[in-house]
C-alpha cells in the first residue's frame, strides 16, 4: 500500500504552494489586462471545451473528431459535475487538482524510493515548475495521467505487478501516450515472466496493461468500421500522424533560424534539454522501465507531425526525465534548491499566464 500521506505531506505542499504563485500571478495578470474569470480560463478553453462536451453529450455530436479524446477524463467530469457547483467543466478543474495532488504524491514516493525523500519531494517540485504547468491545474488530461504512471512506475519498481497492470489499464483510458508506459510496464512483465519471478502476478499484470488503451481503440475502430478508425480520424480530423519525426525536426530549424512567438521557441528549448535529459538518465543507469518510458513517449512525440506549440504540454508526463535533475539538486543547500525552485515557479507563472491570456492557439 502508498505509504501515508503525512510522510508526503512535504512534496503535496509544495506543488499545492507552487501552483498557488502560478494562480495568483495568473489571476492578478488577467484581472488587469482582460478582466477573465480564472475560473474559466482553466477550464473552458480549447481541449477542455471538447472534454466538456463528450461529458455532456457523449460521443456522437462531435464524432468523429471527438474520438481523439480518450474517455476517463470526461466520464469523470459526467459523474462529478452533476454535484460541482457551476457548469461541468469545473468539475474538470477539481479533478485535474485532484489528480495533479495524487501525481505528486506518486512522484514523491518514485524519487523516495530510488534514492532519497529530499529528492522525492524535489521530483514533485521541479514538475510543478515546468513551463507548461499551468495545464497541471487547468481541465486537461494531463495530470490525470501522470498520476496513474507515476504510481504505476512505483508499483513497478517496488514489485507490485497487479497494481502495476491495474494502474497502468486506467492510463490506457486517459490518453494516448499510454502506449508508452503499457510498453515499458509490459516489457518489465514479460521479463520477470521469462526469469519465472513472483508467480502468477507477472502474468496478470502483463494482461491487464493493454486493456484500456488496446480496449478504446479497439472500440473506435468498431465505430468508424475500420480497424485504424483512430489514426484516421487524427490524420485526417487534426492533421496528425507519425512521420518518424521529419515535421518535427524541420519545425526545430525553421523556429530556431528566424523570428518566431514566444512559445515556439519554449517549445524547441523543452524538446532539445528533453534529449539531453534523456541521454542523462540512460547514462546515470537508472531502472530500465523509466528508460524505456521516457524514450517511448518522447519518440512520440518528436516523432508525430502537427502542432509543434503543443508539443512541450504533451511532454508534461515524461517525469522521469526529471529525475537526473532532482538527484543533483538534492545534493546541494536547501537554500539554493529553493532559490532554483523559486526562480522557475515564477518563470512558469508569467509563462502560464502568456498561454492562457495572449497566446491565440491551444497551450
Amino acid at each position: 500500500m502508498p505509504g501515508p500521506v503525512k510522510s508526503a505531506a512535504p512534496a503535496l505542499g509544495v506543488f499545492v504552494g507552487l501552483h498557488l504563485v502560478g494562480l495568483l500571478v495568473l489571476a492578478l495578470i488577467s484581472h488587469k489586462v482582460h478582466g477573465w474569470d480564472l475560473l474559466h480560463l482553466l477550464g473552458n478553453r480549447y481541449d477542455s471545451r471538447w472534454y466538456d462536451q463528450i461529458a455532456v453529450h457523449g460521443y456522437g455530436r462531435q464524432a468523429p473528431k471527438s474520438y481523439a479524446m480518450f474517455p476517463l477524463f470526461p466520464a469523470m467530469m459526467a459523474v462529478l459535475g452533476p454535484v460541482t457547483p457551476g457548469p461541468t467543466w469545473t468539475a474538470g478543474v477539481l479533478i485535474s487538482w485532484c489528480a495533479g495532488l495524487a501525481a505528486a504524491w506518486g512522484l514523491y514516493m518514485l524519487g523516495t524510493h530510488l534514492r532519497d525523500r529530499r529528492t522525492g519531494i524535489l521530483l514533485a517540485a521541479l514538475w510543478a515548475v515546468l513551463p507548461h504547468a499551468v495545464i497541471e491545474v487547468s481541465a486537461y488530461t494531463e495530470s490525470l495521467f501522470t498520476a496513474f504512471a507515476a504510481w504505476a512506475l512505483w508499483a513497478l519498481l517496488t514489485r507490485r505487478w497487479v497494481s502495476a497492470g491495474i494502474l497502468t489499464l486506467f492510463a490506457g483510458l486517459t490518453r494516448p501516450s499510454a502506449s508508452a508506459l503499457v510498453a515499458a510496464v509490459g516489457l518489465a512483465a514479460g521479463v520477470a515472466v521469462l526469469r519465472r519471478q513472483d508467480g502468477w502476478r507477472p502474468w496478470l499484470c502483463a494482461l491487464l496493461a493493454p486493456v484500456g488503451f488496446v480496449g478504446y481503440l479497439a472500440w473506435v475502430g468498431v465505430r468508424m468500421d475500420r480497424w485504424d478508425g483512430y489514426f484516421w480520424v487524427q490524420a485526417h480530423r487534426w492533421g496528425s500522424r507519425f512521420d518518424g519525426g521529419r515535421y518535427t525536426a524541420t519545425a526545430l530549424v525553421n523556429y530556431l533560424t528566424r523570428r518566431t512567438d514566444i512559445a515556439m521557441y519554449t517549445c524547441a528549448f523543452v524538446l532539445l534539454t528533453a534529449l539531453v535529459l534523456l541521454a542523462l538518465l540512460a547514462t546515470e543507469r537508472w531502472p530500465w522501465p523509466l528508460i524505456v518510458y521516457a524514450a517511448l513517449l518522447l519518440a512520440t512525440v518528436i516523432g508525430t507531425a502537427g502542432y509543434f506549440h503543443s508539443k512541450a504540454r504533451l511532454l508534461l508526463p515524461a517525469f522521469t526525465l526529471l529525475l537526473p535533475l532532482a538527484a543533483g539538486m538534492a545534493n546541494i543547500r536547501t537554500r539554493n534548491a529553493a532559490l532554483i525552485i523559486g526562480g522557475l515557479a515564477l518563470t512558469s507563472a508569467w509563462y502560464g499566464s502568456y498561454l492562457l491570456l495572449i497566446w491565440r492557439y491551444s497551450p
